[in-house]
């Protein structure tokens, strides 16, 4: 199962009609992203080594509307490998049911800090990184034979 990280809506999440403003999604999102890398992955490590991660674009597809006092479960795994680029998709449900409110894939490159250019996911830093790829969902990436991303 995904990384899991729980958000309650409360009212400076909302907009005018009462649902959660688009813009506080890119917030979730990048809070269960940090939850993550602090939870999970030895984020410290990869910047000692001047290792960094930066997020080239995203896309959200908005399905429900969530409001006050729902509790949102985020779901973050990674999707797809690429020679300098990945993905992480994130799926947002309300808590306790499988009511998909949105979901985004977050394409990353990890880059040297010193140059702020991608280094290749490979050796170390992908064998990282392949833990959150979900059972058959980078089926056929890990190993290189084909690269959707980057």
């Amino acid at each position: 199962m995904a990384p899991t990280t729980d958000v309650k809506i409360r009212g400076y999440h909302l907009d005018v009609y009462g649902h959660v403003n688009n813009a506080r999604y890119l917030e979730f999102l990048e809070e269960a992203r940090w939850d993550l890398f602090e939870n999970h992955f030895d984020l410290q490590r990869w910047k000692s080594k001047n290792i960094g991660f930066f997020v080239v674009s995203i896309t959200i597809h908005y399905r429900r509307p969530a409001s006050l006092g729902d509790v949102l479960q985020i779901r973050t795994h990674v999707s797809r490998f690429g020679g300098k680029s990945a993905v992480f998709t994130q799926r947002i449900f309300r808590k306790g049911s499988e009511a998909l409110i949105a979901e985004a894939d977050i394409t990353f490159v990890l880059a040297d800090l010193k140059t702020n250019r991608a280094v290749p996911l490979q050796g170390e830093l992908r064998k990282a990184l392949e833990p959150f790829c979900l059972e058959g969902d980078c089926a056929g990436v890990l190993d290189g034979s084909h690269s959707t991303a980057g």
